[in-house]
């Protein structure tokens, strides 16, 4: 049974008001027919923007009307989030802190691929988070606010830019940085549609990952959404007793409403939802616990994902979590992998500059 959901609600721009980059081609046309202008320059500005990182000018003989491209680009510079401080890793991850007008800080983060061309960017959804996960460094920022529309588009840019000046594509995006993408569902939906939309941004739905502590409302709001875009479930412990001391958000949804509402968005898509493990040790990384998550996942047809915990120093509950040793992960994959689960030990990224998995703090260390 579901239990009450508290998610904060995200401003809906007006065409009337507000930043033009968080209207979407209907409403920024509207815009434009106010300021004197034909609203058919609305597609092709967005996308300029999400596509290029700036206002550039479409090739060929088509020109933006006389005074469009200075009257747009004095809206950016109002709204213009600054990056504040930039960390880059050994391994070529780079971490972005950005600060936005009202002087609220997030981090972003962008992550290289495989391929020497391609870059993955971590995208946060709120100022802070109100989960209190223990283990999770931006827990002790505590929650501030939801960021909006612009501001999560903004993100994107700034790591669009820093993709471009080291030699990349900005190729994926997941919501898994700051906050819970959930609790703030208008606005990343909103920021979305506008990146992964072919006409506009250009990645593509399914080069979009949303990443959930299991909000249960939020995941069957994402499926109605009728986007095609990939479902990341953190559960952590496959016990209500284990993933309560980590997660407190569990008190409210338990695991078993969660994996239904993750078997409904599941069916109604042809890629798997992936399920987020990070083991700790000594805390839930024991062959019982690989056996009670392969009980959970031997029939479902998800995909699990086993990151080693990335230091963060001591928890709101006064713990200091350790990572488990590498022996320990080996046989905690091979116990799900030989019940035929499909499960993976992810790669951690970023660690030196504290822009790992659970690491980000709005911090310029």
């Amino acid at each position: 049974m579901n239990r009450p959901f508290h998610g904060s609600p995200a401003r809906v721009d007006d065409p009337a008001s507000g930043p033009w980059m968080g209207l979407d081609r209907v409403g920024l046309g509207e815009r434009f027919v106010q300021w004197g202008y034909n609203p058919v320059h609305a597609g092709p500005v967005l996308r300029s923007l999400l596509t290029r990182g700036a206002l550039m000018e479409p090739d060929g003989s088509a020109r933006w009307p006389q005074g469009l491209r200075e009257r747009l680009e004095e809206g950016l510079a109002a709204e213009e989030a600054e990056v504040i401080h930039r960390a880059e890793a050994p391994d070529g991850t780079v971490k972005l802190l950005l600060r936005f007008p009202d002087g609220a800080t997030v981090e972003s983060v962008l992550m290289p691929d495989y391929r020497s061309d391609r870059a993955a960017g971590c995208l946060s959804s709120q100022v802070g988070c109100a989960m209190g996960c223990d283990f999770c460094a931006t827990a002790q920022s505590f929650f501030r606010r939801n960021l909006t529309v612009v501001e999560i588009l903004h993100q994107f840019l700034a790591l669009r830019r820093e993709a471009v000046a080291l030699g990349r594509r900005l190729q994926t995006v997941v919501f898994m940085g700051m906050g819970e993408p959930l609790l703030n569902l208008t606005a990343v939906l909103g920021a979305v549609r506008r990146i992964g939309d072919n006409a506009l941004g250009g990645l593509g739905w399914r080069q979009i990952t949303v990443s959930t502590v299991g909000i249960v409302p939020g995941i069957e709001s994402l499926d109605h959404s009728g986007l095609n875009v990939n479902l990341a479930v953190s559960l952590h412990a496959p016990d209500e007793e284990t993933r309560r001391q980590l997660l407190p958000m569990a008190r409210h949804f338990p695991v078993g409403d969660i994996l239904a509402a993750a078997d409904r968005f599941q069916s109604r898509r042809p890629q798997p939802v992936v399920i987020q493990y990070c083991l700790l040790d000594g805390v839930n990384d024991s062959p019982a616990h690989a056996e009670g998550l392969a009980r959970l996942f031997r029939d479902r047809g998800m995909h699990v994902n086993l990151l080693r915990y990335n230091p963060t120093g001591i928890g709101l509950r006064g713990i200091a979590y350790r990572p488990s040793p590498e022996p320990v992960v080996e046989v905690f994959g091979e116990i799900l992998r030989r019940s035929g689960v499909v499960a993976h030990v992810r790669r951690s990224r970023g660690q030196g500059i504290d822009a790992a998995c659970g690491q980000l703090r709005r911090t310029a260390g």
